[in-house]
């Protein structure tokens, strides 16, 4: 039985709430990049057995024999997660809980659900880029261009796994391939305003009342969990509140401020919401 109370407590004091987000939510909300589940046959089925891929995130990264075949996965993938996407109850309950605060979003997650859910998009900084935007593949020029409408073009268009010839995106620059920003690898252009815009928020919270709300998040996280860690070790008056399934790590220096919840999120956020409302 969790007691609430004292992170309730912190919640409701608080200037300003950072969420750190990963894997975990996105498997929560339906969509698991790394398995070889029921909806990844339902949707890439054909191209599973075509292409030997094992799950969603091999298809992100893989070696296509041509564009047709590239965008024709991607254009299955953004409409299905991201045309198609409603928003779930444990989005509902974030909302809630983080209510009128000053807010900002750190995560890995690239389908952009907070922001289709409506949480405001210059307060989220997607470190590993997203899907609804695409870039040159050899980063000519550092645009980035709107990829949702094009992927809906797309999926309809699509035919045994390919879409035409004559459909497939080219850089207005070089006329070479294009890429979605999040599957661009080392040419990914750098989102240097989002950077900007979350150390501005890190600035203006600093010294004040901040609680930090990780969710889905494992131990082995460099890119996310280590600097959040980092963050309220330096920050004297940060609270840390960790949610993940199986796996609830804190780092030693900030055990005292913390609270580690080892659970499903569909679950506890629920729980924190309705504690945070009473």
């Amino acid at each position: 039985m969790v007691n609430w109370n004292p992170i309730v407590e912190k919640i409701k004091g608080a200037d300003a709430i950072l969420i750190g987000a990963s894997n975990g939510l996105s498997i929560t909300e339906g969509l698991h990049l790394f398995a070889d589940n029921a909806a990844f046959e339902e949707l890439f089925g054909d191209f599973k057995r075509r292409y030997v891929l094992r799950c969603i995130l091999h298809g992100m990264t893989a070696r296509w024999p041509g564009e047709e075949e590239k965008w024709a996965f991607w254009a299955r993938l953004i409409h299905r997660y991201c045309g198609q996407y409603r928003p779930t109850p444990v989005m509902e309950d974030l909302k809630a809980i983080v209510g009128e605060k000053d807010c900002f979003i750190v995560t890995s997650n690239g389908e952009c659900h907070f922001e289709l859910c409506g949480f405001d998009p210059e307060k989220i900084y997607e470190i590993e880029g997203n899907w609804l935007t695409m870039q040159c593949a050899g980063r000519c020029h550092e645009t980035r261009y709107p990829s949702l409408e094009l992927a809906e073009k797309l999926a309809a268009a699509e035919r045994d796994g390919k879409i035409p010839a004559e459909l497939v995106p080219r850089c207005p620059q070089c006329g070479g391939p294009m890429e979605i920003h999040m599957g661009a690898g080392q040419y990914m252009i750098p989102d240097a305003g989002a950077q900007d815009r979350f150390q501005a928020f890190l600035s203006r919270c600093h010294g004040k009342n901040l609680v930090v709300l990780e969710l889905g998040i494992g131990w082995r996280n460099q890119l996310i969990k280590a600097p959040l860690m980092r963050l309220v070790a330096k920050e004297t008056n940060a609270s840390y509140v960790t949610i993940n399934l199986g796996e609830v790590y804190i780092a030693e220096d900030i055990k005292e401020k913390s609270f580690g919840l080892d659970g499903r999120l569909d679950e506890l956020l629920p729980a924190l919401r309705e504690a945070c409302m009473s």
